[in-house]
């Protein structure tokens, strides 16, 4: 452990069992990533830093890799980590979602670092895990990876391109999926290798997309064929749950912020959160935040129980959360009136954010029939 992490007030190692409701840890947690956002990642800072060459703050990124450990907070100790679990990483999501963070906490911390896990200790693993090796991952769908893999000399070499993918432009090594001779198996492949790298058009301007070409670029081979769709599953399941989590943190952002407006925007004299259809309103935002953070945290505690078995409360959590976030988003902007529409108003990046994340893992029509697939409906 690092002299940063000894300094951090947050309690390390976890010495209670992840809970459905928040512990004392759980809650120093939340009030030290808080107070760091707070500081660090304001809506100026963050419109600044997704306009910066690297996308992102690298001043922060080290700050919350050294002081908040969100690389190795939910990997064991065993690996390496301080061994929390999904439960406290989907609380340091919860409020980056909530400070709108453009640092690859989502790409690196919890999708990057649980596909370099499912290849065990590596040296590559652990320049993820320290943060000097910042590690993205494609959708590791065929939509989104169109590569071959054959072995030349000693070594795998790929083909072919990614699209995509989440963090691709500023990140050092992707993690995707390539057609071997054997089956499909997953690659690491450092960005110095590809031979065209483009930033795509996307709605969110705080979340970058790049598509990536490789020409025969040396690649290390992480999981091999015979573990390959297993380890896909675990890896989606994360990024779904990884969303969730943030997209619950975006719901309560824009919850507060409204309430906020509604109170001190006076028509006819009074303000118009006085107004009973806009206390409807607000209520409906209110029930929608609860069930999010609830179906969130039940599928982070039966994920650290039992990834294997946490498949169906992470579809469930991917279409609540993904249904609350954009229902309170919408209703914010409206509930903010002309101002809620406009570029400056930092409900605008939020919304962005909402409709962004809806594309990465489906949108909650696309979770339920997962759900639908589980049960055999």
């Amino acid at each position: 452990m690092t002299s940063s992490h000894r300094d951090a007030q947050v309690p390390w190692p976890r010495s209670e069992p992840p809970a459905l409701t928040p512990g004392s840890e759980q809650a120093e947690i939340r009030e030290t990533i808080r107070g760091v956002l707070a500081k660090y990642s304001t809506i100026e800072q963050v419109r600044a830093a997704a306009d910066s060459a690297s996308g992102y703050s690298v001043d922060l990124w080290k700050r919350l890799v050294t002081d908040m450990s969100v690389t190795s907070l939910a990997v064991p100790e065993a690996t390496g980590g301080l061994g929390y679990g999904m439960v406290e990483l989907g609380i340091i999501l919860e409020e980056c979602g909530r400070a709108l963070v453009v640092e690859p906490v989502y790409q690196h911390a919890a999708v990057g670092v649980r596909a370099m896990m499912e290849a065990g200790n590596s040296d590559l693993l652990e320049e993820v895990l320290d943060g000097t090796t910042v590690a993205a991952v494609s959708a590791l769908t065929a939509e989104s990876d169109d590569l071959d893999a054959h072995r030349a000399d000693d070594e795998w070499v790929l083909t072919g391109q990614v699209r995509f993918v989440v963090g691709g432009g500023g990140a050092d090594v992707i993690v995707v999926s390539a057609r071997s001779p054997e089956g499909i198996a997953l690659f690491a492949v450092s960005t110095k290798n590809a031979s065209t790298a483009h930033d795509r058009r996307v709605v969110d301007s705080t979340r970058r997309q790049a598509d990536i070409s490789f020409d025969r670029a040396s690649a290390r081979l992480l999981v091999p064929v015979d573990r390959a769709v297993d380890a896909i599953a675990r890896i989606q399941n994360v990024a779904t749950l990884a969303l969730a989590c943030e997209n619950t943190g975006i719901a309560d952002a824009l919850l507060q912020m409204t309430l906020d407006h509604v109170k001190t925007r006076h028509q006819f004299g009074r303000p118009i959160g006085s107004f009973q259809a806009i206390k409807h309103r607000l209520a409906d935002m209110l029930i929608e935040l609860e069930r999010a953070r609830s179906a969130a945290r039940y599928a982070a505690a039966v994920r650290d129980e039992d990834p294997d078995e946490a498949r169906l409360a992470i579809a469930v959590a991917g279409a609540v959360c993904g249904d609350a976030a954009v229902h309170v988003a919408h209703e914010a902007v409206q509930l903010h009136g002309g101002v809620g529409f406009t570029w400056e108003h930092s409900a605008h990046s939020y919304f962005r954010r909402v409709l962004g994340n809806e594309a990465l893992q489906g949108d909650s029509r696309a979770h339920r029939a997962r759900i639908a697939d589980f049960l055999a409906v």
